[in-house]
């Protein structure tokens, strides 16, 4: 009647893709890109592991590209049906999944040169911006906590999850045809830190027969975000003295707001000199604009500003760089400056050319302030690596490596312990993914210390009876 194959983000963080067979309907939970070694992701991102034509439906939990990235190749090798998301993660997935089809190919087009002179095959890009054109055609936008009827018994809803804009739970409740018996499977997609800026903090929806939930940071417990500011305020001060730069390599959707909304409160209560600030990623402007349109999203905080007439999302010496050309001039510009640009994992974008003319000088700062999934450039900076290699370069690491991990849009330890206890009364199983090996297990063990029947690990491929 009911199963779940595991097919992404499995003992891993990337490539969220989970398979639900239900009364004859096959339904994609999320359809994520793979990050990771460039040669890896681009085999595993292009080898679907489930025939696009035969997927009836998919029910994506939000934007990030890590949920919804590999959405057009489902449309370059046939799929026919309808995406239900959120009206947010609809209008950012328009915008992220064309600048991951710009990225791809812009980015291929450095490593091809250098591939070419060296007599190796050259890369294709994993989709192109006509096949996001035609994936778009199939979204089917729907608000929170209305139920669609999928057909063949089946019935989807979705909660808030507090983790990005227009971020989603996914309830499936499906009704045999046969008995008249129900199950209820909850996805938690990816479940935000409670009290984070701008957003609500996830819903706490009921009656679960299975729940299938992250682990991202199931072993540990984030800062406060008083801390957070404090930081950012110290590390600011720092650059304004040396005349030097603050690079933040900063997810466009979710971190990058997090960031401009810190930034407005410490200016607004002066608490923070001004200095130049640089967004320097057109996804992350697009996304800023979104956020801007979908107020509906707003915690209590985030709206009584607004309604006090501060734009949460702004503040002095703000600028939004545009063109290349403006980018490229930043890197000659002396100091001090904060440059947030994308990506998130220094895989790919902008910041991959401040990361070059940066990284080399003690006086700069580079701040991580998100997850970095293993074998990504962001990781083996984090792990102060003497040198990395950029654009097939070498650079010896000299910069100053800072991580904030408070501005995670991830529930740590107690918030996803928080999550459970609400939900967890009806669960007779529960399967832990997107998370690393250690963090998959952290989260089995709360789930046994809750006395859940059954805890699972999966791993790729596996498939279990709801």
């Amino acid at each position: 009647m009911l199963n779940v194959t595991f097919l992404g983000a499995a003992q891993t963080t990337t490539g969220s893709m989970h398979l639900v067979e239900a009364n004859g309907l096959r339904i994609l939970l999320d359809c994520g890109i793979y990050q990771g070694h460039r040669k890896e992701a681009f085999e595993r991102n292009r080898k679907m592991p489930v025939d696009p034509k035969t997927i009836d439906a998919v029910i994506l939990s939000h934007a990030h590209i890590d949920h919804s990235g590999n959405l057009p190749t489902l449309a370059r090798h046939g799929f026919r049906g309808k995406i239900y998301c959120t009206p947010a993660t609809r209008d950012l997935c328009d915008v992220m999944l064309r600048d991951s089809a710009f990225l791809q190919q812009r980015d291929l087009e450095v490593v091809n040169k250098k591939r070419a002179k060296q007599g190796k095959n050259l890369f294709e890009p994993l989709y192109e911006i006509r096949d996001v054109d035609a994936i778009m055609r199939h979204f089917e936008p729907e608000p929170l906590k209305r139920g669609v009827d999928l057909g063949n018994g089946v019935t989807m809803l979705m909660h808030n999850a507090g983790h990005i804009l227009g971020s989603a739970q996914i309830q499936l409740d499906v009704k045999s045809r046969d008995t008249g018996t129900h199950r209820r499977l909850l996805f938690s997609g990816d479940l935000g830190q409670p009290n984070q800026p701008i957003i609500r903090d996830y819903d706490l929806p009921q009656g679960a027969d299975a729940i299938i939930i992250e682990s991202t940071y199931a072993d540990r417990y984030h800062p406060s975000a008083e801390d957070v500011q404090g930081r950012i305020k110290a590390f600011i001060e720092d650059i304004i003295q040396l005349k030097s730069k603050l690079i933040i390599p900063a997810f466009s959707v979710g971190r990058t707001q997090q960031l401009l909304y810190f930034l407005n409160r410490l200016q607004d209560a002066g608490r923070l000199p001004q200095v130049p600030i640089y967004v320097d990623s057109p996804l992350s402007t697009k996304a800023t604009q979104i956020y801007a349109s979908h107020r509906e999203c707003y915690d209590q905080d985030a709206s009584e500003i607004l309604r006090q007439g501060i734009d949460p999302l702004k503040c002095p010496g703000l600028q939004f760089v545009e063109s290349p050309e403006q980018s490229m001039a930043l890197d000659r510009a002396k100091g001090p400056m904060v440059i947030i640009a994308a990506s998130g994992m220094c895989e790919g974008g902008r910041v991959l050319h401040h990361l070059q003319s940066t990284i080399g000088d003690p006086r700069n700062i580079i701040l991580f302030v998100g997850f970095q999934a293993e074998s990504t450039l962001g990781r083996r900076i984090v792990e102060h690596a003497e040198e990395v290699k950029i654009l097939g370069d070498t650079y010896p690491v000299g910069a100053r490596v800072h991580t904030i991990n408070a501005l995670s849009a991830h529930a740590d330890r107690g918030a996803l312990s928080r999550w459970l206890d609400g939900v967890k009364e009806n669960a007779k199983q529960l399967f832990a993914v997107h998370g690393e090996p250690d963090k998959v297990d952290a989260m089995v063990q709360l789930a046994k210390d809750r006395r859940l029947p059954k805890a699972i690990d999966p791993v790729p491929g596996q498939k279990f009876e709801i």
